[in-house]
């Protein structure tokens, strides 16, 4: 496992932001999975924490000490203050060209980050979004209402809006940094409707949008047969083995390494 030396200094050319409120049981993995997922790239990953009661600032903290400050950002914000607001903060204090975001309740695959990049690199796309609704996409785990909502939402914004793409309420996306800056200053949503309401202004905008798979996977059950040897020493060593025992890691595992 690389840390923050290791791996290369330099400016990092990815700003992966993480919106976090009480995931101290995931931000351990999704953060292991993103360096595994990404070993050739430059790369920084901004925590975004609310205030979170749960301990999740203490676990970054020590995943900071593993990867290095440099690799793992942790900018803190006093409590809930909106998803739209929190990549706002977010993106105040990235370095990379390109700004990821995506969703640390392991709702969001590291896996398919390669698949974002590349996307790019072919089209030079000012925007790549994760997909459910094509062929090869999915949800799983999802209750038959969930699915239902999500995707009646989709297609009354479809009829409505016509954005240019099929999924308009995921929130697994690539960004050029300079579309995003550009694209979160006019918008005024501040919950869930955020990612909505930038991809409509995005395409009013002109911005080259381009789709990939994003498929949704939510934990269901842990296996500990799935888990690496490493991933297994990074969650103990951030939640301490009496947690371990206790809470099983119940939310990290279910076919996700």
């Amino acid at each position: 496992m690389e840390t923050g030396a290791e791996a290369g200094g330099g400016r990092p050319e990815y700003s992966i932001i993480v919106p976090t409120y009480n995931e101290r049981l995931n931000v351990a993995l999704i953060v292991y999975l993103i360096f595994k997922h990404l070993p050739d790239s430059k790369f920084e990953i901004i925590i975004v924490d609310d205030g979170s009661p749960d301990g999740t600032q203490d676990v970054v903290k020590q995943l900071q000490q593993l990867y290095g400050e440099d690799r793992v950002l942790l900018r803190a914000r006093p409590r809930k203050l909106g998803l739209g607001t929190a990549y706002m903060h977010g993106l105040k204090h990235a370095s990379g060209e390109f700004v990821v975001i995506m969703d640390a309740d392991l709702s969001h695959h590291p896996k398919y980050l390669p698949s974002f990049i590349r996307k790019q690199k072919e089209t030079g796309a000012d925007i790549v979004t994760g997909t459910r609704y094509v062929s090869n996409g999915g949800v799983h785990g999802w209750n038959l209402m969930r699915k239902l909502t999500s995707r009646g939402a989709n297609v009354l914004a479809q009829t409505l809006l016509q954005p240019g793409a099929s999924d308009l309420t995921g929130s697994f996306r690539l960004y050029k940094r300079s579309a995003l800056e550009d694209v979160i200053s006019c918008c005024v949503s501040k919950g869930y409707v955020f990612q909505m309401e930038m991809i409509v202004r995005a395409t009013r905008k002109g911005y080259h949008i381009e789709e990939v798979i994003g498929s949704i996977f939510i934990c269901v059950r842990l296996d500990l047969k799935y888990l690496g040897f490493d991933s297994c020493k990074l969650c103990l060593s951030c939640l301490g083995p009496n947690n371990f025992r206790r809470q099983g890691l119940r939310n990290l595992k279910a076919r996700w390494i």
